[in-house]
């Protein structure tokens, strides 16, 4: 595919002088900017939207304001503030990246995007965003955001998730992106496709890109980039235990570190009433126990679609428990623990609450 570039001095003189007047300067992770704020910002960015994400990162910056505090918290500590986001990956990449760079590089990030991509979590884009914007130094960046603007700006045909098709802007990016200025110029090109070039309303008037897009020229915005052939996502069921005991404690189970919702506390989880039965009777002794049902919860990953059936049930006694991942947990420590959104919202519900 032959791709005729623009002129770089237009280029950039069109991105840079619209940034200047129009840019996000207000953006949280903008404020006394360094590597740190920036890696945290972009990882919390990745399939999230900032409006979502500017209260989690203001949190999570009055927790850990710095990477060795980060580093030196606990993993339950960082999902709690997690718990939300979803992508739970991120947010345990991002506590084991930070204790790298503690023990590694004395709490100093690397300014490499080579260095940076050889840590947990971080891709290509991603490292090019944090050396562009913590240390101004050149390094295309290549986001959603971009892929976008760029697929348009050249008519790029395909999915951007191919790899053909992203060898091809990750060109561009790295053709367009200028020595000089590289942090606003990065910041500038997410924050056009962010609130111009949207997904399906794009603000061409207000586009400083707009008399040289090939996609406004032929009336084709909406076609580029094209869409992910799409695919039929595949229903599953669990069941999961709301169990009390006369303590008004409940029963939660980490969840193992690898896997969905990896180091999240969740209540226990069952494929059938049988095997949540014989869960019961090897824990608590207890052939019988009077259960009732509580509202389905549905809830989809990327991948598939997952229906939760509740089951509560309360025990006359505090029976200890001989596993580590199982624990009973008071009302008082829920608080500060990290749920999967589906289980968080099991365990705000009134029936469930005023048992606590």
């Amino acid at each position: 595919m032959k791709i005729t570039h623009l002129p770089t001095p237009w280029f950039h003189q069109q991105i840079l002088a619209w940034y200047d007047q129009q840019g996000r300067h207000t953006l949280p992770w903008k404020k006394a900017i360094n590597a740190y704020r920036v890696w945290v910002s972009e990882i919390m960015l990745q399939q999230t939207q900032v409006s979502t994400v500017i209260p989690y990162f203001k949190r999570f910056m009055k927790t850990f304001p710095n990477v060795k505090t980060l580093a030196k918290a606990p993993l339950d500590d960082v999902l709690h503030l997690w718990a939300g986001l979803g992508y739970y990956a991120r947010g345990r990449n991002l506590h084991k990246t930070a204790q790298m760079i503690h023990q590694q590089y004395q709490d100093k990030f690397p300014s490499t995007v080579e260095a940076l991509m050889e840590l947990p979590g971080i891709g290509r884009s991603t490292a090019g965003a944090i050396v562009a914007q913590a240390f101004n130094l050149r390094a295309p960046i290549c986001d959603g955001n971009v892929k976008r603007v760029l697929s348009r700006l050249h008519c790029i045909g395909g999915w951007p998730g191919q790899k053909e098709v992203e060898a091809i802007l990750w060109e561009l990016a790295n053709h367009y992106t200028p020595s000089e200025r590289v942090a606003d110029y990065t910041q500038a090109m997410m924050d056009i496709g962010a609130t111009l070039c949207t997904r399906s309303s794009p603000n061409c008037s207000a586009c400083p890109l707009q008399k040289r897009c090939q996609a406004y020229a032929e009336d084709k915005q909406h076609i580029y980039p094209q869409k992910k052939p799409q695919k039929t996502l595949p229903s599953r069921q669990t069941l999961m235990l709301c169990l009390l005991n006369k303590n008004k404690e409940i029963l939660l189970q980490q969840r193992p570190q690898k896997g969905i919702w990896g180091g999240l506390w969740s209540l226990p989880q069952f494929d059938d009433k049988e095997t949540l039965t014989a869960f019961i009777q090897q824990h608590f002794g207890l052939k019988r126990l009077t259960l009732s049902p509580l509202v389905e919860i549905q809830h989809t990953f990327t991948h598939f679609h997952l229906t939760i059936t509740p089951w509560q049930g309360k025990i006359s006694k505090s029976t200890a428990l001989q596993t580590e991942d199982l624990h009973w947990v008071d009302a008082k420590a829920l608080k500060k623990l990290g749920f999967p959104a589906p289980v968080k919202k099991l365990l705000r519900y009134d029936m469930i609450a005023e048992n606590m």
